[in-house]
């Protein structure tokens, strides 16, 4: 008998359904598909699959990608089989039945029982898979359960002529003798005597297997795979829970830590006591172990930086909706831009086309007449209306707010009038619809004439710059602002707005909602150019949508999805300045910012 042992290192860890999907959107390529059906060595093709793969940030080889491959057509056209004979039951169980039944219903088709029958080898009838000796005797294994053998040949017997001694047993009356005589066989030739012996050799019987039925312990295989992936996620769950716990119960012990330090010296005189930036190593009478506390006490701001924005960041990746094939146009977002006048074209084009580098499927621009055709000669990426200055405005832009799932008010606005009046009007349309608001530039000076147009509204973001900041902070409370602390004004503006989001824009960015300001210290450039603020307020209305839709579905909880909108997009905007600066230095401008939007994105959310 031959025994089959092969350790298999191809099997890697279990692939989740996002990493799966999106290797068999990458597989169903057009391309991709065209090479396999052109060539039986197809190594290449599965080295191409897992760099594009790996691109997408899932890193696995070739060979792994090959048999996560085979795995899934195994799946499917046992499923199809199921499906035809359960009355399209069984491919529930299958999670890619759909996915799979689009890619393979252009190739040609497969008889399912002859796939299950002969193991790997209908599965190398698909794509012409590259496989030697090895593999194909693992894959008939996998599927049947027994060892290949080697085909069977037709023996030819040669028997010599000599003499058998053969003993024959006479009786005679009571006695018994045994003789032994030479009968000499002599077969007439020796292919004949084969055939005999093979007619007279009983038949070997074959070996029946369980009477399972194949598609009961597919079933059964699927359902456990399913379950061992579930409990994998909640045990990963449950690890990065308790390692929250750990941190929360860490940074609770060193604040208690410093209280106690606090009190023991409270009765030191203060030319003695230490300051934020004193050197701790000059106050002998320290303990050692006080002074290494108080010493990390002192570098904590930083440290506790680092780690907010880190996890701000991954709040932001976690937003950003995957890219499938099954998606329609408009689902990833469809951003108003209200603005854009004589004067002030550009500046709706950067907010518009900037939400559609970031990922929005459409942008509509709402503008007065006389800069409609100005703007569209821009890019012909966008929608633009020219109703802004309209008599009937208003409403001509609310039949498109059902349509829209942001709105981004200001850019190239103007101060006339009529045109805040329409702005404001608008806004208020777009509260009632429950639309995120992103107001920045001239849509600022509407607020600050009029702060109740979005007083409260958890879906505003403000993005102010400090001239637009201060000039926002004095009308609400009345007073000079404090310009040595910038981060207990901007706490205050927000709580007089009714704990609004705001951005304000500088050397680190501000962002608070009232209970805590988050700076966002990304690293841009000394380059301050027309038209930033307009990325930023254009990429922030994107992602301002799919914050909310986020928080809707549950994706986040317990933070403020305007805040991790805001931080995003500041990212963004300041990672875009950087690598522009990188390649053009003092002549860096916006153009050249938004052309790093695509590069950018994928460095602070997809990788």
């Amino acid at each position: 008998s031959w025994v089959c042992i092969r350790a298999n290192t191809t099997r890697g860890f279990l692939w989740s359904d996002v990493e799966t999907r999106t290797l068999l959107n990458i597989w169903g390529e057009q391309d991709i598909q065209a090479a396999l059906d052109g060539n039986f060595r197809n190594s290449f093709v599965y080295r191409d699959v897992s760099r594009r793969l790996g691109a997408m940030g899932f890193e696995r080889t070739p060979e792994q990608c090959r048999v996560r491959i085979k795995s899934l057509k195994r799946q499917y056209l046992l499923a199809k089989e199921g499906n035809l004979r359960n009355n399209g039951q069984y491919h529930k169980i299958c999670k890619f039945y759909d996915t799979m039944e689009r890619i393979l219903s252009n190739r040609p088709a497969l008889d399912p029982q002859e796939f299950i029958d002969s193991g790997a080898g209908g599965e190398e009838a698909v794509d012409g898979l590259e496989e030697d000796g090895e593999d194909a005797q693992d894959a008939y294994s996998e599927s049947t359960g027994e060892c290949p053998y080697p085909a069977e040949t037709e023996v030819k017997l040669e028997y010599p002529t000599v003499p058998i001694p053969i003993p024959v047993k006479v009786t005679v009356g009571n006695n018994s003798k045994c003789l032994s005589s030479f009968i000499r066989l002599r077969p007439q030739n020796s292919s004949q005597s084969a055939s005999n012996l093979t007619a007279r050799a009983p038949k070997r019987p074959r070996k029946r297997r369980a009477n399972f039925p194949m598609e009961k312990l597919m079933e059964q295989f699927l359902e456990q795979s399913a379950q061992a992936e579930d409990n994998f996620y909640r045990v990963e769950e449950q690890r990065l829970q308790a390692e929250d716990r750990r941190r929360e119960a860490e940074h609770a012990r060193e604040l208690h830590m410093l209280q106690m330090l606090g009190q023991m010296f409270s009765s030191i005189s203060s030319s003695t006591r230490p300051t934020a930036d004193a050197d701790l190593t000059s106050i002998p009478t320290l303990p050692l172990f006080i002074f290494s506390v108080l010493e990390r006490h002192y570098c904590l701001g930083s440290t506790s930086h680092r780690g907010m924005d880190d996890d701000i960041l991954s709040l932001v990746k976690s937003i950003v909706p995957p890219l499938t094939s099954k998606k329609h146009k408009g689902q990833d977002g469809r951003i108003g831009i209200i603005g854009g006048c004589q004067d002030y074209t550009g500046a709706p084009y950067f907010a518009a086309i900037s939400a559609l580098k970031v990922g929005a499927d459409l942008s509509h621009v709402f503008c007065t007449k006389d800069a409609a055709t100005v703007i569209k000669s821009y890019s012909p990426e966008l929608i633009v209306h020219p109703v802004l200055d309209s008599p009937n405005a208003v409403e001509e832009i609310e039949k498109w707010l059902p349509r829209l799932h942001g709105l981004v008010v200001g850019p190239g606005l103007g101060r006339e009038d009529f045109l805040l009046k329409t702005a404001k009007e608008v806004i208020e349309k777009s509260k009632a619809r429950d639309i995120p608001i992103v107001i920045d530039a001239d849509g600022l000076w509407l607020v600050t004439q009029q702060p109740s147009v979005i007083q409260g509204y958890q879906k505003g973001i403000l993005t102010p710059n400090f001239m637009e900041f201060t000039r926002l902070y004095e009308a609400l409370h009345h007073e000079p602002m404090d310009s040595s602390d910038h981060q207990r004004s901007v706490m205050e503006l927000s709580v007089a707005m009714g704990n609004l989001t705001l951005v304000l824009k500088g050397e680190q960015d501000l962002i608070t909602d009232g209970s805590k300001v988050i700076s966002c210290s990304t690293e841009g450039s000394g380059r301050r150019c027309g038209g930033q603020g307009d990325l930023l307020s254009g990429s922030m209305g994107v992602l301002a949508h799919w914050a909310h839709a986020a928080s809707t579905a549950g994706i986040i909880r317990s933070v403020n999805p305007s805040v991790v909108a805001a931080f995003g997009a500041c990212s963004l905007t300041r990672q875009c300045n950087s690598q522009a600066f990188q390649r053009h230095g003092r002549s860096t401008t916006t153009s050249d910012m938004i052309q790093e939007i695509g590069s950018a994105f994928k460095k602070l959310f997809e990788s």
